[in-house]
């Protein structure tokens, strides 16, 4: 059973992982707004269609908290994948995979600073090292950039895509009680009425491309392999194994992006990215396993949704 949970989480993981390299691929084929737009649309309609009895069941709690789930899908769907598939028009799958290793250092200080979350000397290392290994790639390997303010655009975007999702974990800590199906249907709803404004402004730029056959493909990729199928299997490796140990498996993430993007876009993996990618995963370790005890207790969200 354990090794059942071990496959399913690598496999969540590696669909997460693609994420960022559909949307490299994506460009040529369909724009990112259309892309964001395609994604949830597809899969709301997917799970819904398995889910519609659930659904039901769950809309009197739903109803209540409406606007909680709508917001869930505007900042943790809606705005992190927009920027994400933005952000690939201006910089690389690697830089863009191992940034995402910061949301974790961010969903830290933000737990510090609001709530007060305990905090212990090895969480302090292992978010420096991350932190570090994130600025580094941000970088390029050139840390003065960051002092002339001199960075990519594409790694910009990305940060904020990262801030998003950082925003939208805290908030689940007021999730309401629904089945898991519904929490992602209703969110799922929710990004997609609210990608139609950025496909409208897309448009208005002139920029809106439909998509051709390699689109769709990359589309329902997204919405099937990124979204639903790896949410589903990082739930059953939750159930099997628990929550603390599961979370170590997000980890995979960056180092998946980052091999998918040398492997099938054939982008150059250098120095300064192993050295980061090493500060950023080898900090969220040490973090993960000094966290304080009452911490642990508590379940990681999974991301990428």
């Amino acid at each position: 059973m354990q090794v059942a949970a071990y496959i399913s989480l690598v496999v969540a993981a590696l669909c997460w992982g693609g994420n960022a390299v559909a949307g490299k691929l994506a460009l040529g084929h369909v724009s990112p707004m259309m892309l964001t737009f395609l994604r949830w649309f597809l899969a709301t309609a997917l799970i819904a269609a398995v889910s519609l009895p659930q659904l039901k069941r769950d809309w009197p709690v739903v109803r209540r908290n409406l606007p909680l789930l709508f917001f869930y899908g505007v900042i943790g769907y809606t705005l992190f994948n927009a920027m994400l598939y933005s952000a690939v028009k201006y910089t690389t799958v690697i830089n863009v995979a191992i940034e995402q290793a910061g949301i974790p250092m961010l969903i830290f200080l933000l737990n510090f600073v609001f709530f007060r979350t305990g905090v212990s000397t090895a969480q302090v290392v292992g978010f420096a090292m991350t932190l570090g290994g994130v600025a580094l790639t941000a970088a390029h390997g050139d840390l003065t950039t960051l002092l002339r303010l001199d960075l990519n655009r594409g790694d910009g975007l990305m940060l904020i895509a990262v801030a998003a999702y950082s925003v939208y974990t805290i908030f689940l800590r007021w999730k309401p009680p629904l089945d898991w199906r519904t929490l992602m249907a209703i969110p799922a709803l929710g990004a997609t009425l609210t990608a139609v404004p950025l496909l409208i402004w897309e448009g208005s730029q002139g920029a809106v491309r439909l998509p051709d056959n390699k689109g769709w493909l990359i589309a329902f990729y997204t919405a099937i392999f990124a979204s639903l199928l790896a949410q589903i299997l990082y739930i059953k490796g939750v159930e099997a194994i628990g929550a603390n140990r599961a979370g170590l498996f997000i980890n995979l993430v960056p180092v998946f992006g980052t091999l998918l993007s040398v492997a099938l876009l054939g982008e150059q993996l250098q120095a300064f990215h192993l050295f980061a990618l090493a500060l950023a995963l080898g900090g969220i370790a040490i973090a993960e396993k000094g966290r304080p005890q009452r911490a642990a207790s508590t379940a990681p969200a999974s991301p990428m949704d």
